[in-house]
């Protein structure tokens, strides 16, 4: 391959991960061409697209960046699947494509720096919960005290009501109320 065409396969890579830091790496091969474009298709779907890359020029073009971490999965072929929400989102439909399609390797991903390595990584990534999951596991945790507190304040209040509730029902219909002594 020429030095010319090499460059621009690593413009194209610049322009299409150069954002990226979390993505996960798959093989493909051995599926069929009409297997792969439903793949292609249902991941594009959900925003996840998927690009074959040349393994060397990708490790070249991101030996120090986000990216960089994925030099070990980098063997063989090799796509990316990127997109979605986060790359959780990308590991559990990938997860649930091998399911309909076992040619489907699952080789890592990387996620904040952290490799995920092979099947068994990629399928405990997607048990981690998405950014908008982590949020609200968090709001909950922190809102947590504060909706007890409310509830000890007005628990009490509550009671209290209730027995005035049922003195003024006694009342109405003329009975007695006992004395408590």
């Amino acid at each position: 391959m020429s030095k010319t065409v090499k460059n621009m396969i690593l413009r194209d890579y610049v322009a299409k991960f150069g954002e990226e830091s979390d993505v996960a790496v798959i093989s493909i091969r051995g599926i069929s061409s009409n297997d792969t474009n439903k793949i292609r298709a249902d991941l594009r779907k959900k925003d996840i697209r998927v690009t074959i890359v040349r393994n060397a020029l990708m490790k070249r073009q991101f030996a120090d960046g986000a990216l960089d971490a994925l030099a070990p999965v980098l063997a063989g072929p090799s796509a990316l699947a990127y997109g979605g929400a986060s790359v959780v989102e990308v590991a559990r439909e990938l997860v649930a494509l091998v399911k309909t399609f076992p040619g489907i390797e699952l080789k890592g991903a990387v996620l904040d720096g952290k490799l995920f390595e092979g099947e068994d990584g990629v399928t405990a990534l997607s048990k981690y919960p998405t950014r908008e999951e982590a949020l609200s596991q968090t709001v909950a945790i922190i809102l947590s005290p504060a909706r007890k507190l409310v509830s000890s304040v007005l628990g009490p209040g509550k009671k209290v009501a209730s027995l005035v509730k049922t003195i003024e029902d006694k009342l109405e219909k003329g009975e007695a109320i006992a004395k408590v002594g």
